[in-house]
């Protein structure tokens, strides 16, 4: 699993890390690590001409002395000096012995329209805000140059622990990550201006269970998988309810339908307008007309896709004593008051407009702040939230650490697509695991499948479905 840290916590390990190594050893294993990145982007060193951003902080002393390692090799390197008074000293004395220059900011422009690569190392992971006028004036002339660009530890104006970007920022081709993940970096829309993370490993070692963010991996999820055994049968594997899709949106039925038989349940049972729909598409569902109370017994619903107005049925499922996933219609008829109450689990799968109206914000709030809105959901609905988006994040209701996702596509932005979603995550409560694997194992499987289903064009949502399987053997490996 790939975890995060706060700010506050990779200082404190960096600390009792250095109280044990000789002054400035650290740092150089920092400089180490992103001179070969740099190296390795570059292709060939000597003679190319690399350009260094320097702020006052510690990121500059490790870009300062990764450039001296290039200039070693026989770079270019021009060290552009952002606070010529509080740069680190012993980097820019290093710097220099190895050949390199240094301009003021004034200059820095000039310097960076020659540069093959640029290395930022503007602010560190301690920056609030975006960039000042200065740097963000050279940050726009990176844009204009075409120059790769490599950020040290994460790019200059995003904030390292919540992946917000209040202002200018300076987008990065590569992040060269020092110790521990940042949650910036795995959260939009700050991970878009990472660009490919590379992390080094410094020697540092956070408290695991100081963690605020984590990642699945493969192995991770192969784990959570639900497996029959050889005395299984439909009933013990999980039987998951699908009350969905109404006559104007019957599709919505068979999507969270196709999503549900493919998610490790023994069997799905429909409730709604679209049964023949939704048995003419997937003849072993088991259909119901009598109402979610009068289907048999089931161990976890989904309901809202495609259910138009129809709170009766919301209103049903939820005074269940099983599982409940809500999606789409349902996130809107849902009680708040009577899913905060509930005995069983709820697990609620808005995306950020969906979101952005159970919290009375605008979209664009929800989209900037995705960490703090899923957050803030779970506890105002004590349930757990799967916030759909460039970034699909899941959070408990009792705090810890957020699951974020890493698999998926922009082509998955179809219609559909998140019904599909519902019933693979539904079906998955049903085969027993929690509300926060779920929705972490179901994202996971339907990013996968949907690269699988795209291959780099477009796609529908049925596709993805049909894919599942797929992505559940590569995990499984």
């Amino acid at each position: 699993m790939r975890t995060a840290y706060s700010v506050e916590t990779v200082r404190a390990a960096e600390r009792a890390l250095m109280a044990r190594l000789p002054e400035g050893a650290l740092m150089q294993r920092a400089a180490a690590g992103l001179a070969a990145a740099c190296a390795g982007l570059l292709g060939r060193v000597s003679g190319s001409r690399v350009v260094l951003l320097v702020g006052s902080g510690d990121n500059g002393g490790d870009a300062l002395y990764a450039g001296a390692r290039l200039a070693r090799r026989g770079a270019g390197v021009t060290a552009v000096l952002l606070a010529p008074g509080r740069t680190h000293a012993a980097g820019l004395a290093a710097l220099r012995r190895a050949g390199g220059r240094t301009v003021t900011a004034d200059r820095g422009e000039e310097a960076i329209a020659r540069a093959r690569l640029v290395v930022d190392g503007i602010v560190g992971i301690g920056g609030k805000g975006g960039l000042r006028p200065d740097a963000a004036r050279l940050a726009e002339a990176v844009a204009r140059s075409g120059a790769a660009v490599v950020a040290v530890d994460l790019p200059s104006g995003v904030d390292a622990d919540t992946g917000e970007v209040r202002g200018a920022a300076l987008r990065a081709d590569l992040t060269v990550t020092f110790g521990a993940y940042k949650p910036g970096l795995l959260v939009d829309p700050a991970r878009e201006y990472a660009g490919v993370v590379r992390f080094v490993g410094i020697g540092i070692e956070p408290p695991p269970a100081d963690a605020v963010l984590q990642a699945l991996q493969h192995a991770d999820v192969a784990r959570l998988l639900p497996t029959p055994e050889a005395e299984s049968d439909k009933y013990r594997r999980g039987v998951v309810g699908i009350a969905a899709g109404s006559a104007r949106y019957p599709g919505a039925a068979v999507l969270a339908v196709s999503g549900a038989l493919r998610g490790g349940a023994g069997a799905v049972r429909y409730v709604g307008p679209a049964g023949d729909a939704v048995l003419a598409r997937f003849p072993e569902t088991l259909v119901s007309d009598a109402g979610p109370a009068k289907a048999g017994r089931v161990q976890a619903w989904v309901t809202g896709p495609g259910a138009g107005d129809d709170a009766a049925t919301v209103a049903e499922v939820l005074a269940t004593d099983v599982p409940v996933l809500l999606d789409a219609d349902g996130l809107r008829l849902a009680d708040r008051d009577t899913v905060r109450g509930r005995g069983a689990p709820t697990l609620m799968t808005p995306h950020a407009g969906e979101a952005a109206a159970l919290l009375g914000v605008r979209r664009e709030e929800v989209e900037a702040a995705r960490l703090a809105a899923v957050r803030e959901l779970a506890a105002a609905y004590r349930a757990t939230v799967l916030l759909k988006g460039s970034t699909t994040l899941v959070a408990g209701p009792g705090g810890g650490p957020v699951r974020v996702n890493p698999t998926g596509t922009p082509w998955l932005a179809t219609a559909g697509s998140g019904d599909v979603l519902s019933g693979l995550a539904g079906s998955l409560l049903a085969a027993g695991l929690d509300p926060l694997d779920a929705g972490s194992v179901a994202a996971y499987l339907h990013g996968l499948a949907g690269r699988f289903a795209a291959q780099g064009a477009p796609m529908g949502a049925h596709d993805v479905a049909d894919r599942i399987p797929e992505a559940w053997r590569n995990v499984r490996g």
